[in-house]
């Protein structure tokens, strides 16, 4: 069992994927916003965070930057499949970049690698 944060602004589709996520045997959170995400990842380790980069309070990767203790894998979120934003992403420390939308079977299949 993995711990996972979805930091999504969306509670839909943060529901969604956590539904989907918790339904295979994972502990998951969700967070809205950067300050909510920083929050969890200051209060508890998680094994991978799914970070979305457009959030009410600022961009997504503010999450790895000011978070004291960081999830060990982070897979960055987006609606934008722009070479720049993908190179942004992973220079920040994203391990991949999906973009949205992202099929259920490729989440889970994803989380399963990366968490095992």
């Amino acid at each position: 069992m993995a711990r996972i944060l979805i930091v999504e602004d969306n509670a839909d589709a943060g529901d969604a994927m956590r539904m989907l996520l918790a339904a295979s045997g994972h502990d998951v959170q969700v967070a809205g916003t950067v300050a909510d995400a920083i929050a969890a990842c200051n209060d508890s380790p998680f094994d991978l965070m799914l970070l979305d980069l457009t959030l009410p309070d600022g961009d997504g990767l503010e999450v790895l930057e000011r978070a004291a203790a960081g999830p060990a894998v982070t897979l960055a979120l987006t609606g934008w499949d722009d070479p720049a934003i993908i190179a942004r992403c992973r220079a920040a420390g994203c391990h991949d970049v999906l973009i949205k939308p992202v099929s259920a079977r490729t989440l889970l299949a994803l989380t399963a690698t990366l968490t095992s």
